[in-house]
């Protein structure tokens, strides 16, 4: 008797592997893609809270945030919880929690005035959350603050600015470096901010392995997933 042996062809092979090539590059663009949505959503959301914060500015000769509530709720017409010293700027007076006094009310008086879209609350000396809709959330389901501080890496100096929030991968903070400044995370307006010793805590800090080890660059290969940037005003 003759044994039969079964078995895939070489075209039944080929087509498997041509099938498995197909869905892989399905998924690998399709995760392309939502990465780039996510770069634009943060670019935008950039570029909207400096034209409100501008724009604000530029209407009521104040400062949002730093704005004394009782004349921003005459001036807005409508009840407004936070607000600040009126000394011209956004002060991060003391440690966290009393840091976010300021930067909270910024986000309620924004969004009263319509500068922005949101529902906030500007509770003074409250840390954010992600639940406790003080601030508005990045991309990325983090917080995002406006203040002045020196918190971010190369040369520094107190300066306003916007920190983007944590959870970013690095791949894609170097994406949105390149997008929006020079791609390089020491220099320019878009940085990485401080490691550690962050004005508002670890909500302002950023995970140390997202630079390579010399110091200088992103770290692309290292698949980091906590990054954090702020882009200077």
């Amino acid at each position: 008797m003759n044994n039969k042996q079964s078995g895939f062809t070489l075209v039944e092979i080929a087509i498997v592997l041509v099938i498995i090539g197909l869905l892989l590059g399905g998924i690998l663009k399709g995760q392309e893609l939502i990465n780039s949505a996510r770069v634009r959503n943060m670019a935008d959301m950039n570029v909207g809270i400096q034209a409100a914060y501008f724009g604000f500015i530029d209407r009521y000769r104040r400062v949002p945030g730093d704005w004394n509530p009782k004349a921003a709720e005459t001036a807005i017409g409508v009840p407004i919880t936070g607000g600040g010293n009126d000394n011209g700027r956004i002060d991060n007076a003391g440690a966290p929690p009393d840091s976010f006094t300021e930067p909270n009310a910024l986000w309620e008086q924004l969004a009263k005035a319509g500068f922005i879209q949101g529902a906030f609350d500007g509770t003074a000396s409250t840390e954010p959350t992600t639940t406790n809709n003080l601030t508005p959330l990045n991309a990325f389901n983090n917080i995002v603050i406006l203040g002045r501080t020196a918190d971010y890496q190369g040369t520094a100096a107190v300066r306003l600015n916007l920190i983007l929030g944590r959870g970013i991968p690095v791949d894609i903070a170097r994406e949105l470096d390149v997008k929006l400044d020079d791609g390089l995370p020491l220099t320019g307006a878009l940085r990485l901010t401080a490691v550690t010793s962050g004005t508002f805590g670890s909500i302002g800090e950023t995970d140390a392995a997202c630079l390579n080890v010399a110091g200088t660059d992103y770290d692309i290969f290292a698949d980091v997933q906590d990054c954090n940037t702020l882009y200077l005003y």
